[in-house]
């Protein structure tokens, strides 16, 4: 079985000039709605993935600071690919759940960074759940936001 198109996609563009950003608009085209906030892939690799997004006025909420729902989009599409480059290729997943924790106003470029458990071990006909931790930081170091995303892992 061959690997999915994120891990395909990045693997091979990750290197190359341009790459990441090939990656994110080729992602944003498959899920539309992640392009609303212009991700920038940072890192991809099992266990861990880091994805910026820039502080723009189309992710604002009316206080002038990055939307909770923008912070929620990052959340989820940095946990997505994480858990995506972190399963072994006969496994496939979605997204179950999430439980966010505002943490404070949302201010500059936000960078999440999200960590999943070592997934290589999964058994071929296994099908579980697995929480991916996000954490999200301004330009700080400051965690504006975190977030458990659950992911639904089974056998594709």
């Amino acid at each position: 079985m061959t690997g999915s198109a994120i891990k395909t996609g990045y693997g091979a563009l990750k290197s190359v000039p341009f790459g990441k950003r090939i990656f994110a608009a080729a992602v944003s085209l498959k899920a539309p709605y992640f392009r609303t906030i212009s991700p920038r892939f940072i890192s991809l690799e099992p266990g861990r993935g880091e994805v910026a997004m820039p502080d723009r006025w189309g992710v604002h909420n009316h206080l002038g600071t990055v939307h909770a729902i923008a912070c929620c989009n990052l959340a989820e599409l940095v946990a997505g690919t994480t858990v995506d480059v972190s399963l072994p290729d006969s496994h496939r997943w979605i997204p179950k759940g999430m439980t966010v924790q505002y943490l404070k106003k949302a201010r500059g470029e936000l960078r999440g960074v999200a960590t999943v458990d070592d997934l290589s071990g999964i058994s071929a006909d296994e099908a579980r759940e697995v929480v991916v931790g996000v954490r999200i930081t301004d330009p700080s170091g400051a965690i504006v936001v975190r977030a458990d995303v659950t992911m639904w892992i089974s056998p594709r």
